[in-house]
This record gives structure tokens, C-alpha cells and sequence, in this order.
């Protein structure tokens, strides 16, 4: 298992993050802890959960992921592990949380502190913003509406909030999730203008069928703040493995709850999967493998975050962190992408 620096941090972290949004809904609590055992004994060391989990959101569940991750973590080395976790974001009708969650100091305290409780652990190393408090294009909308826009937490509050967390020892250090350039660029500027934390990472989507990280100024923008990158979603909610092409009614979460992976329905998106899973094929790797590697070879990645809900597609995607995609390989996955340009997006 490889380590990587986590952008501007003092966190080294394996470059396979185990996510964990399946726990306690597509997974039972001794499932998760096989997973997590299991990951353990493969090197990594970094595990990403969010108060919001497990997906879908429901009253009825919501953080329960926590827990499942808390009962776990209470029987490790603490100081050996990197857990992350999220705060929910403004809107999506999520009310049952906290009334309407917001990225304001009261609803912060709260936020961490029931995370803190279910995690069963002093402190967060690494606590973001599962997406902006402001209005943005996002979860497969395209286009920015400036008429959608609400009265949102400044920069410089939502700053100060996550600066108090990390002044009170709960939190080390802080990340984005979801955001776009203009964000990250005025989180950074507003934290070193005002001495308040820099936030060190930022979760997107990125995988084959959206590269808008590279193509959108994100790749640039992280490379010269120092903010490093954790691609969610490298399989495209398994599309990406292949198995709906060989089963489209195979178990998983497009088939289980089919309103919430529409963004991976849209237009090209199932043609440039069959070309992508067979060109994974045509060279002899698993396409899991190969979409997984593709996300790990740009230098802002720190780790990628993979998900599973047995033990088989964990092992298989933990695997990925040794496979290296060849010069000729990665010219053809580009002709991909040109004839199919992020279709997912």
C-alpha cells in the first residue's frame, strides 16, 4: 500500500480510503466490521464516513454509519487511523437534520459533537463540508442558475465555526466535498488572509465518466493551493465494474433504489461504459481495476475512496493500489473520453 501526503497536512494517508455510505442500510454492522478488519490488514489507514450516512438519507437511518464505524474504532490504535467525517450541507431536503442543516457555528457544534458521540473517539482528523452551504450546480446538474441563489454562510463564518472546532482539539483539520474552483479558491484566500485554518483536501467526484476535475480549473487550482484531491464515486456507482453490462438487474444501489444514481443514466453514459469495461478487458484487468487506477494516477490525488458491499468487490478494488496503466492504455482511455466527454457529469 502506498502513503500519500494529504494536500497542506501533516497526514500521511494509504492512497485507498475505505468508504463506508453502505453501512447500515446495504450493510449490517458485522458487515462493516469484517470490511473494516479487512482493510486494516491491507494497509490502509484512512476511512471516510459523513453524519448523513448511510444513503439513501432517511430520518430513520441517519447516523447510523457513525455508529457502525464508532463500535469498530473503539477496539483500534486510534493514533494509527485517518478518519474522516462530514457535516451536511445546506438544503437537498434533509430536514430531519438538525431542522435544516447549515455550515454556522450552532449547527457545527452540534454536528460534531453527534459525530464525535456515535464515532466514539475525541477528535476528527479530517472534517468537511459534505457540499456548500451556498447554491451550486451539483449531484448531475450542469448549469449554473444565478436566479437559484440563496442568502448563504460566508466564507469567513463557516471559517471561523471550523477554526473554533480545530482550536477545541475535535477536529485537526479541515476539507471541502462537492465544491467548485471559485469555492476552494475562496476558502483558501479567506483563511490566509484572516489566519484562520486552510482547508487541505477536497472531495469530488471524479472517475472515466467525469473528469470535470481536470477539465473545469480544479486541477489547476489544486495543484498551486496545495489541496489534494479524494475522488468519490471512481466506479460510477459500479457501473464502471462492468456488472450491469453483464447483468442489468445485478444487486447493487442503481438497482435497489433506482432514483439515486440518475446522474449515471444520462445520454452516452451506458455506451461509454461498454467501451471503457471492454477496453479493461482487451488488456487483460479488471475494469473495477483499471477505473480505480485511472483516478490514483494524478499527482493532486491523495487517496481514492472505494466502496463495497461484500467482501469479494473489496478485495478486488483494495487490489487496484498496485495496478499501473501503461502509455498506450492511458491514450486509449483518452480516445474514450473524447468520443464520450464526461458524460456523467
Amino acid at each position: 500500500m502506498e502513503y500519500r501526503r494529504l494536500g497542506n497536512s501533516g497526514l500521511e494517508v494509504s492512497n485507498i480510503c475505505l468508504g463506508t455510505m453502505t453501512f447500515g442500510e446495504q450493510n449490517t454492522e458485522a458487515e462493516a466490521h469484517q470490511q473494516l478488519d479487512r482493510a486494516l490488514a491491507a494497509g490502509i489507514n484512512f476511512i471516510d464516513t459523513a453524519e448523513m450516512y448511510p444513503v439513501p438519507p432517511r430520518a430513520e437511518t441517519q447516523g447510523r454509519t457513525e455508529e457502525y464505524v464508532g463500535s469498530w474504532l473503539k477496539r483500534q490504535q486510534r493514533d494509527g487511523l485517518v478518519l474522516a467525517t462530514k457535516v451536511t450541507g445546506a438544503g437537498r431536503r434533509l430536514d430531519h437534520i438538525r431542522g435544516g442543516p447549515r455550515v454556522a457555528q450552532e449547527q457545527l457544534d452540534q454536528a460534531i459533537n453527534a459525530s464525535l458521540r456515535r464515532l466514539q473517539t475525541d477528535y476528527i482528523d479530517l472534517y468537511q463540508i459534505h457540499w456548500p452551504d451556498r447554491y451550486v450546480p451539483k449531484f448531475g446538474e450542469v448549469y449554473y442558475d444565478p436566479d437559484r441563489r440563496w442568502e448563504a454562510e460566508s466564507f469567513q463564518s463557516q471559517l471561523e465555526a471550523l477554526g473554533n472546532l480545530v482550536e477545541s482539539g475535535k477536529v485537526r483539520y479541515i476539507g471541502l466535498s462537492n465544491e467548485t474552483p471559485y469555492g476552494v479558491m475562496s476558502f483558501v484566500e479567506t483563511a490566509r488572509r484572516l489566519g484562520l485554518p486552510v482547508v487541505t483536501s477536497l472531495q469530488n467526484a471524479y472517475h472515466l465518466m467525469n473528469r470535470q476535475f481536470e477539465t473545469g480549473g480544479l486541477a489547476e487550482v489544486c495543484n498551486e493551493l496545495d489541496v489534494a484531491l479524494l475522488p468519490y464515486s471512481p466506479l460510477a456507482f459500479g457501473h464502471l465494474s462492468g456488472k450491469y453490462i453483464d447483468d442489468p438487474q445485478a444487486r447493487g444501489r442503481i438497482t435497489q433504489f433506482p432514483d439515486f444514481g440518475q446522474r449515471y443514466e444520462k445520454t452516452n453514459a451506458e455506451a461509454a461504459t461498454r467501451a471503457y469495461v471492454a477496453l479493461a478487458r482487451e488488456h487483460g484487468l479488471s475494469p473495477a481495476q483499471m477505473a480505480i487506477a485511472f483516478t490514483l494516477r494524478r499527482p493532486e490525488v491523495a487517496s481514492t475512496i472505494i466502496g463495497a458491499t461484500n467482501m469479494a468487490q473489496l478485495d478486488e478494488n483494495i487490489a487496484a493500489a498496485n495496478v499501473r496503466l501503461s502509455s498506450g492504455l492511458l491514450e486509449a482511455i483518452d480516445a474514450i473520453g473524447a468520443r464520450y466527454p464526461s458524460p456523467t457529469v
